[in-house]
């Protein structure tokens, strides 16, 4: 796996380089302190993944996927955020990145985290995007007044079963979980999940459950 590390903080980047570079399967093939560079670097080499951290100087973060994403072919994005900085995270997150992963995240789930962006795996776990959707509760209504959107023409084409497992899906249930409440297989539920994917033109179970929220399929809890 090729990775591009985009953060203003040289310590920082020199430690993931350390942790990635170790790896047998992973190198590091290119580094850059700001997202405006980041883009020069990434037009110079290629790259599988982007660990991209959200505020940088000249081009932060969420502008750095969103240009990336819209260009097409280019690396998967793990944006890289602290507990108090959700609110770029779920910019990140609608801006096409594939998850986020906090800074201080130990060695392991860093890994992890790279290897299943790799693969085409969305990284934030369900229940964590969940939060995040009920802490922005006010960017997914389409009014003030907290009325959902109506659901767009696009959700006709899921089938009532496919429209039931994406509303579970968005209560922040695994693939395990939802088929335990559904009483069908995984392996059903993994099929239900793609099937709801291509339907809906989506790029991963992120967008999906930003999707259930904001077409209020699934009520955003208010506190």
């Amino acid at each position: 796996m090729r990775v591009v590390l985009v953060d203003d903080q040289e310590l920082v980047r020199a430690g993931f380089r350390m942790v990635l570079n170790a790896q047998p399967d992973i190198r590091v093939v290119g580094e850059a302190g700001d997202g405006a560079a980041a883009l020069e670097v990434l037009r110079r080499v290629r790259a599988d993944v982007a660990l991209v951290d959200v505020r940088m100087p000249r081009l932060d973060g969420v502008e750095l996927t969103r240009r990336v994403r819209a260009a097409g072919g280019g690396p998967r994005v793990l944006i890289l955020t602290t507990f108090d900085l959700d609110e770029y995270a779920f910019a990140a997150l609608e801006a096409g990145a594939s998850g986020f992963l906090l800074k201080d995240a130990r060695p392991t789930d860093l890994l992890s985290a790279i290897r299943a962006v790799h693969s085409g795996d969305a990284v934030v776990a369900p229940s964590t995007t969940r939060r995040l959707l009920n802490r922005f509760a006010g960017r997914l209504t389409a009014e003030d007044t907290g009325r959902p959107a109506a659901p767009p023409p696009a959700l006709d084409a899921l089938t009532p079963r496919e429209r039931e497992v994406l509303a579970v899906v968005a209560e922040g249930l695994s693939n395990g979980e939802i088929a335990a409440r559904l009483c069908v297989s995984e392996a059903t539920v993994k099929t239900h999940v793609r099937r709801i994917l291509l339907k809906l033109g989506l790029r991963d179970r992120i967008q999906a459950v930003v999707l259930a929220y904001r077409t209020g399929l699934v009520e955003v809890p208010r506190t």
